[in-house]
C-alpha cells in the first residue's frame, strides 16, 4: 500500500522558522511472499532509452501495468559485477568481464544456496547454454553481431556450481530449452537470461534500436504468458538491466509485474542490492549483501 504521510511541527503554531517532520500514519507492508519469482536481466540501456520507447512496447506496457522504479541504478560498469551483485550481494572483487573459470567455484553466500538451504528451490536458465552445468565462458558466435551468444558473465549462478560450501548443484544450471511450459513446475526463484542477440546487448550490432526491439519481443514471446499467469497464481516477474550505456548516473529500468503489488511509479532510489535484499526478505533468508541496502517496502498489497 502507499503510505499516508502526516506533518508535525515543533511549537504550537507553524511559522516560517518552524522545524517540521513527516511520518507515516500506517506501517509499510512486508514484502509479499511468492510461490514463484522470475528474475530477468537485460543489457546496456538506460531508463530513457527503454521506458516509453516505440522500440520497447512490451516493456513499456509492463511498466504501466506493474511497478516501475523511476530511480533505479546499476551498481557499476561493466556487466559482470552487476550480475554478481544481484545474485550474491557482492561483486566478489570482480571489476571487469574477465573469465572466472579459474577463480571459481566461489564459497561465499548467494541467493541460490540460501534458498535451497532453507527448503526452497532455485534454478538458472540461460538461452543458448549448450548443456546442463556448462562451465566455459562463451558458446557459439552470433551471425548478427559476431559476438558470442551465450556468455557466462551474464549467468552469475554458474560461479557457485560445485560441492563446496555455499555451492549449488550443476543440475540447477539449465539451457533455456528446459524452461517449463507448466509454470507450476518453476522453482521458488529462477533467473532467466536471454543470449546476446536478445538481451539488448548491442556490441557490433547494426542498429541499437534493433537490439532493443529484439529484446522486447523476446521477453514478450518467452515470458509474456508467465506474466499473465503470475497475476492469478501468486507469482512475480522482476525485470531489470545490468547497467546503462556507460552514462555516469547508471540509471536503469526496473519493473515488478505480477500478483501482490500496487501498480504505479515509485521514486525511491534502489539498486541491485535493494532487489536482492527484497527477495531475501520475502523468504526470511539471511542478508547476503554487504551494503546494508534496505528491502523495498512500499509496493505491496496487505
Amino acid at each position: 500500500m502507499k503510505l499516508v504521510s502526516k506533518l508535525i511541527c515543533a511549537g504550537a503554531l507553524i511559522s516560517a522558522g518552524a522545524i517540521c517532520y513527516s511520518f507515516s500514519s500506517e506501517p509499510a507492508a512486508k514484502p509479499h511472499r511468492y510461490d514463484h519469482i522470475i528474475v530477468v536481466m537485460e543489457e546496456n540501456h538506460g531508463f530513457d532509452e527503454v521506458i516509453g520507447s516505440a522500440n520497447a512496447p512490451y516493456i513499456t506496457a509492463l511498466a504501466q501495468q506493474g511497478v516501475l522504479f523511476t530511480d533505479s541504478h546499476g551498481v557499476t560498469h561493466p556487466s559482470q559485477p552487476n550480475y554478481l551483485a544481484l545474485y550474491s550481494g557482492s561483486v566478489q572483487g570482480v571489476i571487469g568481464d574477465e573469465s572466472l573459470e579459474e577463480r571459481t567455484p566461489y564459497t561465499t553466500p548467494n541467493l541460490g544456496a540460501s534458498l535451497i538451504s532453507h527448503g526452497l528451490t532455485f534454478k538458472g536458465y540461460a538461452q543458448t547454454m549448450p548443456s546442463v552445468g556448462y562451465l566455459p565462458s562463451y558458446y557459439k558466435k552470433s551471425e548478427l553481431t559476431g559476438a558470442s551468444l551465450y556468455a557466462r558473465k551474464h549467468a552469475p549462478w554458474v560461479n557457485w556450481l560445485g560441492n563446496k560450501q555455499n555451492n549449488i548443484s550443476p543440475s540447477f544450471s539449465l539451457p533455456m530449452e528446459q524452461f517449463p511450459k507448466d509454470f507450476n513446475k518453476l522453482p521458488t526463484v529462477a533467473f532467466v537470461i536471454p543470449d546476446m542477440d536478445y538481451d539488448m546487448h548491442n556490441i557490433g550490432d547494426p542498429g541499437d534500436a534493433e537490439a532493443i526491439k529484439r529484446g522486447d519481443k523476446w521477453l514478450k514471446d518467452n515470458l509474456g504468458a508467465y506474466v499473465e499467469w503470475a497475476k492469478k497464481h501468486n507469482s512475480l516477474l522482476i525485470l531489470t538491466f545490468d547497467e546503462d550505456n556507460f552514462k555516469t548516473v547508471n540509471h536503469i529500468p526496473t519493473i515488478f509485474a505480477g500478483a501482490g503489488i500496487i501498480s504505479g511509479k515509485y521514486n525511491e532510489k534502489i539498486n541491485h542490492y535493494s532487489v536482492l535484499h527484497t527477495i531475501e526478505a520475502m523468504y526470511n533468508l539471511p542478508v547476503s549483501d554487504t551494503t546494508k541496502a534496505t528491502a523495498i517496502s512500499d509496493i505491496w498489497k496487505k
